[in-house]
């Protein structure tokens, strides 16, 4: 009898196929309103200190603090955006929310606590703080800090933040390729009819969507039909074209199943039938210089898949810092559940409840059984030869969005 190897831990597996990963090294600039989304190439500088100078935090009145308690003639009105008169000594500037401080000031006086006389002076009180109600020049930003490091993923805070200094352009890392392939004969697009035999493909469309929005430039292949010819011939065209090559389908042991002897042909296999489930025949390997990721068939597989291997390698390979640990929490189960050599992943939602993630399992944990991804908004990870009993902790991955 044939001696089968040992199936790999999900985390040693991870791990090799996150150190295989080469990030993209080409950029482009790009403004504000295109990078949403982009990774930063290089670390992006302040070339302004923000604020840019002393400004009043609200409307009031500037002083110099040395004339506190005291009667003052108001020389001046500042409203914001213009630029202020050095302050007369021995006045006060009547000043608005962000308006600058003019020199010779150091401290505002919010006008509630301010009277006016009848010929128009302002009475200041004697109770203040030097430098109260005053945001100093480079507050929240000095020149030649850095404002976003390089390496992250850019979103609408960054874009908010990069706009205040004055940054019309970043340079941004390109969006890594990915070649998007399906086998099955039996595999029909939605809007076509069904003939007998016959199922819709959920996986493309899922797959292409969530590397949509992840930033990835998606190459779609189609539908392969099942035969190694026309395997091998798809396999190196998205190789030739892409970064990595991602697949569903056709990395098992059957007669029809022609993308694990494809690969092999074509590159190399590095990794395959791994001790999870669901999702047992993923597979892992090189086809010249494009990285390889072959999930199974099954919706749910994929599913899971995806969350477990492809979000952390698309981030790796699109330039993102990024540890590449899955982001695991403590919940307390409601269900119970029994593993033996495999890594079990269930859907589950998680609920909080006084402090604590409550998990509820799906009914029905078949990998067909798409409709349950929906419902549930995290996976339970059950370790291998677990028996789980109501309230006990399991960690879980919530779905990231």
């Amino acid at each position: 009898m044939t001696a089968h190897p040992p199936l790999i831990p999900v985390a040693t597996a991870l791990e090799q196929m996150l150190l295989s990963i080469q990030p993209v090294q080409e950029s482009e600039c790009l403004p504000l309103d295109q990078i949403t989304g982009r990774i930063t190439a290089k670390p992006v500088v302040s070339g302004v200190n923000v604020p840019p100078a002393d400004n009043s935090a609200m409307d009031g009145y500037a002083i110099n603090w040395a004339d506190r308690g005291k009667t003052l003639t108001v020389s001046q009105r500042i409203p914001a955006g213009s630029a202020p008169q050095p302050l007369k000594p021995g006045t006060c500037a009547r000043i608005f929310t962000g308006s600058e401080i003019p020199a010779g000031a150091d401290t505002v006086v919010m006008q509630e606590v301010v009277t006016l006389t009848a010929d128009g002076q302002a009475v200041i009180p004697a109770d203040l703080q030097q430098g109260q109600n005053v945001r100093p020049c480079g507050q929240d930003i000095t020149v030649g800090q850095v404002v976003v490091p390089e390496g992250i993923r850019l979103d609408y805070r960054h874009i908010g933040l990069l706009a205040s200094v004055g940054q019309a352009e970043v340079e941004v890392l390109r969006r890594p390729r990915v070649a998007l392939l399906a086998t099955g004969d039996e595999l029909v697009m939605p809007g076509q009819p069904l003939k007998a035999g016959q199922i819709y493909n959920s996986n493309r469309p899922m797959l292409c969507s969530l590397l949509q929005s992840l930033g990835a430039e998606v190459v779609d292949l189609g539908n392969i039909a099942d035969t190694q010819q026309a395997t091998e011939v798809a396999l190196q065209q998205a190789a030739d074209e892409t970064d990595l090559v991602l697949s569903t389908g056709g990395v098992s042991v059957g007669e029809e199943d022609h993308i694990k002897p494809a690969v092999e042909k074509l590159g190399q296999l590095n990794l395959w039938k791994l001790a999870m489930k669901p999702g047992k025949p993923v597979a892992f390997g090189q086809i010249g210089k494009a990285s390889f990721l072959g999930l199974p068939g099954n919706p749910v597989s994929v599913f899971v898949g995806a969350q477990i291997f492809l979000r952390p390698l698309l981030a790796k390979l699109a330039g993102q810092h990024t540890s590449g640990q899955l982001p695991l929490e403590q919940g307390v189960a409601k269900f119970s559940g029994r593993t033996q050599i495999r890594q079990e992943y269930l859907r589950v939602r998680a609920e909080l409840q006084d402090g604590q993630w409550q998990l509820q399992s799906f009914a029905n944990q078949n990998s067909g059984v798409l409709s349950s991804v929906v419902w549930a908004n995290a996976l339970a990870v059950l370790p291998p030869s677990s028996d789980i009993q109501p309230g006990d902790p399991v960690s879980f991955i919530r779905y990231q969005s």
